[in-house]
C-alpha cells in the first residue's frame, strides 16, 4: 500500500474513533446508533488497510450501502436533508476505494476503482444540486388564478403598508413577467446616512414627490423620475442602538390651506414626534411645540434607549396612532406600552388607551405616570375607516422570559391584537394569540385587512409563531377555526403561571415546523452529530417549551416565524405572500450570581438580545441563536422561505427558499457560492399587477423578482450591499413611468452597510 493511502487510512481511522465516540454519546442519549455504527465501520476498514487485508473496501462499501439506506429512510428524498447525510460519507469512502484497491488485484481491483468513479460523479452531482432551487411547497396549478386586470393610472402610497389596510399591492402592469427581464436601475441616490443603525425604510410616494427616512430620521423629498432632493430635513436623533425609520406617516387637509396643509408625519430614535410641510420640509408651526410633540411626556423616568419609536406611525382620519419600542429583558417595570392619539393638525393628545389603567383616557393625572411595564406595540398598526376601527398588535410585558411576578394585565394583554375606537381610543374588542407569554411571542408585524368571498371584511395576522390568524375584523371573531391545544410546561420555573393550552389556528396553513432529531442539520455530518447530541441535551417540548435553568430550545423563536416585514396581498386573486425566519433560539435562565459572572465575560449589550439581566427578577437570562460550531443553524434548510397562501382555499400555493448563501458561510467567512439553501429573511414583499412579487431582504444582496402563480425567479438584481427594506412601486404622474424603489443600506447580520436609495424601470426605447 502506497504512503499516500496509509496516511489516509490513519485519517480515516482518527475520523472513524471520532465518529464512534460521538455516535456512542448521541446513542446513550436516546438518539440512533448510526454515527456510532457508521463511525466503527470507518474505523474497522482502516485498520483493515493498515494491515493490508482485501476486506477494507468491502467494508467500505458496506458502511455506504447502509448510510444511503439510513439517509432515505430518515429523510426521504427531501435534498438538503440528504446533503450532510450523505456528501462525506461519499467523499470518505470513494477516497478509500481509490486509494486502498492495491490491497487486492485483477477484477476487485477495477471493480473498486469503479466504485471510486462511481462516488466521485456522486459527489460532484450532489454539489451541483445544491446550486438548483429546491421548493418547500411546489405550486400546485390554479384554474381561477391570473394577475389582476392592472389600473396603471398613479395612485399615491400614502404609508408604510401602500395604505393603513396593510395590502403592499400595487395595481400596476406597466413592469410585468413579460418585460420585466429588462428591468434596470433608472437612478440611485445616496442619503449620506452611514449609521449607526440599520436602514429599514420603505418610502412614501405622494403626488410628483417621493419621501423617504434614513436609519437616523433624517428625511429627504426626491423627484421620483431622477431621485435629485428637492428637500433635507435632519432632526439630529439619537438612540443608543436599535437606530432605524421604517417608514413615514401623511395627512392632507381637506379644511385648511398654505402651509402645511400636506404634512409628513414622523417619529424619531429619540421619543420625538413630529410634523413636516410635505412641500417646503419645514416643521409645522402649529403642531406641538413648534412642530415637535415629545412622547416622553406622561412616560415617567427613562433611561436612555429604553423608549422610542421605529416602526412607521399611523394616520388614521385626523388622529396619529402611536405605540413605541421598549427595551426587552433589562429589567421590570420599564416605560409604558401606552397607545395614544394625537391631533393631526395641533399635536394635542385626543385619547390614551392605558391597558394597566383604562380610568387613564388622556394625560396621566398629576404626579401618575402611564402604567409602566405594560405590553407594548413596537409594530405599525392597521386601520378600517368604516368600522372606525384601529388595529394594534402588542408584545409582551417585559422581561419576556420569566413571568412570575407579572401583573394580571400583563396576561390579559400580552401577544394580543387590541382594536381600538378612532374616535375615543377605547377597547372594542381583543384577540390572544398567546397566553402567558414567556417566549418573546410579540406580535410583530401590520395585520392585513382582506376581503373574503361574499365580501366577508376580514383580517390575517401573522405571528412569531409561524401561526396565521384569520378574524372577522369588526367582531374579532375567528373566520378559521381555533383550537385550544394542550402544552408542556415541564422544566418550567416555580411560581409560574403556566397556560395548559394554547391558541393554534388549525384551518389555516403554518409557516413554521416542529422540531425532532432528524431535522438536525449541519454543512457536514460532523457538525450534524453535535446538533444532534445538543438536542438530545436541551429540553424542547414544542412550540412552547417554558425557559428554565436548564438549556432550553425555543423554536420557531423570538425572531420569527414570521416578523415585522408583514405581508402583502394580491387583492384580486386573495392569495397572500408573506417571507420568514427559521433559526432557533437557546435559553437558559441563571440566578442573579451566576448571571453577574457569566455577564464578566459575555457582556451584554442592552438590546435585549443575547444575555440580558431581567434585572428586578431572581434570574438573569441568556438568549443565543442555536448553531453548529461553523456558525450555521442546526435546523435544517431552508433557514427563511417565501410563501403564498390562498385565502380561498386556505393551503399553501407555493413555497421556495428565499435566497443564497453567497454572502454568508461557515465561520463568518463568506462562501461566495450561491446555493438557494434560503437564508433567515427580514423586511417584507410588496406586490402588483403585474404578476410580480419583489423581495430584497434576503441577505445575499439581490432585489428579486417571483412570478406570484408560482414562485419562479424571474429577475434579480445584485445591489451594492444588502437591504432590510421592504420594497414599493409607483408610476410618476410626469412621466407614466413605473419604478420599483427599495432603500439599501446593509443586510442583516453583515458589516456591510450603504446609504443608497435605488429606483429601477424598464428602460425608455429611443
Amino acid at each position: 500500500m502506497s504512503k499516500i493511502a496509509r496516511l489516509y487510512a490513519v485519517v480515516l481511522l482518527i475520523i472513524g474513533a471520532a465518529l464512534t465516540a460521538g455516535g456512542l454519546w448521541l446513542a446513550a442519549l436516546g438518539g440512533t446508533p448510526y454515527y456510532a455504527i457508521f463511525g466503527a465501520t470507518l474505523a474497522l476498514a482502516a485498520v483493515l488497510a493498515l494491515r493490508n487485508h482485501r476486506q477494507a473496501n468491502w467494508v467500505l462499501v458496506f458502511a455506504l450501502a447502509g448510510t444511503v439506506i439510513w439517509s432515505l429512510f430518515e429523510a426521504g428524498l427531501r435534498f438538503w436533508d440528504l446533503f450532510p447525510r450523505l456528501l462525506a460519507p461519499i467523499a470518505l469512502v470513494g477516497l478509500g476505494l481509490g486509494l486502498f484497491p492495491s490491497i487486492v488485484s485483477g477484477n476487485a481491483r477495477r471493480g473498486f476503482r469503479l466504485g471510486a468513479a462511481a462516488c466521485a460523479i456522486a459527489f460532484a452531482a450532489m454539489f451541483g444540486l445544491a446550486f438548483v432551487p429546491h421548493p418547500t411547497v411546489s405550486a400546485v396549478a390554479a384554474a381561477d388564478y391570473s394577475p389582476g386586470a392592472g389600473d396603471n393610472a398613479p395612485q399615491d402610497w400614502t404609508s408604510y403598508g401602500a395604505s393603513s389596510a396593510g395590502l403592499r399591492y400595487a395595481t400596476y402592469n406597466k413592469i410585468n413577467r413579460d418585460n420585466v427581464a429588462t428591468l434596470k436601475p433608472a437612478w440611485t441616490i445616496r442619503t449620506g446616512d452611514m449609521g449607526p443603525g440599520i436602514d429599514q425604510n420603505t418610502p412614501l410616494q405622494i403626488g410628483d414627490t417621493l419621501y423617504s427616512c434614513t436609519r437616523n430620521n433624517v428625511i429627504l423629498a426626491l423627484d421620483p423620475d431622477t431621485g435629485a432632493t428637492r428637500w433635507r430635513f435632519d432632526p439630529h436623533a439619537k438612540a443608543p442602538f436599535w437606530q432605524r425609520c421604517r417608514s413615514l406617516g401623511y395627512y392632507q387637509s381637506t379644511t385648511a390651506s398654505g402651509e402645511c396643509q400636506q404634512r409628513l408625519i414622523a417619529t424619531t430614535i429619540d421619543a420625538r414626534l413630529m410634523a413636516l410641510d410635505a412641500r417646503t420640509g419645514k416643521l409645522c408651526p402649529g403642531f406641538g411645540n413648534d412642530g415637535t410633540v415629545s412622547l416622553a411626556e406622561g412616560m415617567g423616568p427613562v433611561k436612555p434607549g429604553f423608549y422610542f419609536q421605529t416602526s412607521a406611525p399611523l394616520v388614521a382620519r385626523n388622529i396619529i396612532v402611536i405605540g413605541g419600542w421598549v427595551v426587552d429583558n433589562e429589567q421590570t417595570g420599564e416605560p409604558s406600552g401606552v397607545i395614544r392619539g394625537f391631533d393631526v393638525m395641533t399635536g394635542k393628545l385626543v385619547w390614551a388607551w392605558d391597558l394597566g389603567n383604562p380610568a387613564i383616557t388622556r394625560e396621566p393625572p398629576p404626579g401618575q405616570t402611564y402604567t409602566r411595564g405594560t405590553p407594548n406595540m413596537w409594530t405599525t398598526a392597521a386601520y378600517d375607516d368604516k368600522l372606525g376601527l384601529i388595529y394594534v398588535p402588542l408584545g409582551n410585558a417585559t422581561p419576556d422570559y420569566y413571568g412570575v411576578q407579572r401583573k394580571p394585565w400583563a396576561d390579559r394583554y400580552n401577544s394580543t391584537l387590541v382594536a381600538l375606537d378612532v374616535t375615543s381610543g377605547r377597547e372594542r374588542w381583543k384577540f390572544q394569540t398567546v397566553h402567558h407569554d414567556l417566549w418573546d411571542y410579540d406580535l410583530p408585524a401590520q395585520p392585513a385587512l382582506v376581503n373574503l368571498r361574499g365580501n366577508i371584511p376580514a383580517l390575517l395576522l401573522s405571528t412569531k409563531r409561524g401561526q396565521l390568524f384569520l378574524l372577522n375584523r369588526a367582531t374579532g371573531q375567528p373566520l378559521s377555526r381555533v383550537v385550544e391545544k394542550p402544552v408542556s410546561s415541564a422544566g418550567s420555573m416555580p411560581g409560574e403561571r403556566m397556560s395548559p393550552t394554547q391558541p393554534y389556528s388549525v384551518d389555516m396553513p403554518v409557516i413554521a415546523e416542529t422540531l425532532n432529531e432528524r431535522r438536525m442539520w449541519g454543512m457536514t455530518m460532523f457538525d450534524q452529530l453535535a446538533c444532534r447530541i445538543s438536542f438530545r441535551q436541551s429540553r424542547y417540548s414544542g412550540d412552547f417549551t417554558p425557559p428554565g435553568m436548564t438549556q432550553s430550545i425555543e423554536h420557531p423563536s423570538n425572531l420569527g416565524g414570521l416578523n415585522w416585514g408583514s405581508m402583502s396581498v394580491d387583492v384580486p386573486n386573495n392569495r397572500v405572500f408573506m417571507n420568514d425566519v427559521r433559526v432557533p433560539m437557546t435559553v437558559r435562565l441563571m440566578t442573579r450570581p451566576e448571571f453577574t459572572e457569566f455577564a464578566k465575560k459575555n457582556h451584554p449589550d442592552g438590546t435585549g438580545h443575547g444575555p440580558s439581566p431581567q434585572l428586578g427578577t431572581p434570574y438573569g437570562v441568556n438568549i443565543q441563536m442555536w448553531m453548529t460550531k461553523l456558525g450555521v443553524p442546526c435546523s435544517r434548510p431552508p433557514f427563511g422561505t417565501i410563501t403564498a397562501v390562498d385565502l380561498n382555499t386556505r393551503k399553501i400555493a407555493w413555497q421556495v427558499p428565499a435566497g443564497t448563501a453567497e454572502e454568508l458561510g461557515p465561520l463568518g467567512i463568506k462562501s461566495h457560492l450561491p446555493m438557494p439553501i434560503g437564508m433567515p429573511t427580514y423586511a417584507g414583499t410588496s406586490v402588483t399587477a403585474g404578476g410580480l412579487l419583489f423581495f430584497a431582504g434576503s441577505q445575499d444582496y439581490y432585489l428579486r423578482a417571483y412570478d406570484t402563480s408560482d414562485g419562479k425567479e424571474v429577475w434579480r438584481y445584485r445591489l451594492p450591499v444588502g437591504s432590510s427594506a421592504t420594497p414599493m412601486t409607483y408610476i410618476s404622474p410626469k412621466t407614466g413611468r413605473q419604478y420599483v424603489l427599495v432603500s439599501v443600506g446593509g443586510a442583516a447580520h453583515s458589516k456591510d452597510v450603504g446609504d443608497y436609495v435605488i429606483a429601477f424601470s424598464i428602460p425608455q426605447s429611443k
